[in-house]
């Protein structure tokens, strides 16, 4: 269970800080379906792929003060920032470090914005589908959204980016 927790304290260590729920499932999503140790279920929701148990574990971190939840106003709706406190350090110190390929991968997830992380999530989600089918399943689900083929075709140019780091750990 702890080492659990402690995975997300290490993904969210190794990303400085993470600004928002969203983006934080989403990375831990694909980090989870691009090989990395993350074993949270995920079902598919309407900001896409999502996880009770996720976010009932970041509850939990919160609540044993692992985890500073910041809430601020941005543009007219609420974000939270999630950043480590000192007895999150202290805990996670006693687990074994993470995979230094897993940190690149989080940082430069942390880097792109929670539009395009949901979409990449999504593409993710729906992997099993050809390319056309995943296309199709963008434009309906995500109407709102306004994806472009371009957008979709750089999610994934990034997917193969974020398992490139995999492929060069083996």
């Amino acid at each position: 269970m702890l080492k659990d927790h402690a995975r997300v304290l290490g993904a969210i260590a190794a990303s400085g800080e993470i600004a928002g729920r969203k983006k934080l499932q989403k990375m831990i999503f694909i980090a989870k379906k691009i090989s990395f140790p993350f074993h949270e279920k995920f079902q598919f929701h309407f900001y896409g792929p999502y996880s009770e148990e996720l976010t009932l574990r970041i509850e939990e971190l919160c609540n044993m003060d692992f985890l500073d939840e910041v809430k601020e106003k941005v543009g007219g709706y609420s974000q939270y920032r999630y950043s480590l406190t000192e007895a999150g350090k202290e805990f996670l110190s006693h687990f074994q470090q993470q995979d230094q390929n897993l940190k690149v991968c989080l940082n430069d997830m942390n880097q792109q914005t929670s539009r395009f992380l949901e979409l990449v999530s999504t593409v993710l989600y729906f992997e099993s589908l050809s390319k056309e089918e995943v296309t199709e399943k963008i434009f309906t689900l995500k109407s709102k959204q306004k994806y472009t083929l371009e957008e979709i075709e750089e999610a994934y140019q990034y997917i193969d980016k974020l398992k490139s780091y995999i492929d060069y750990k083996q």
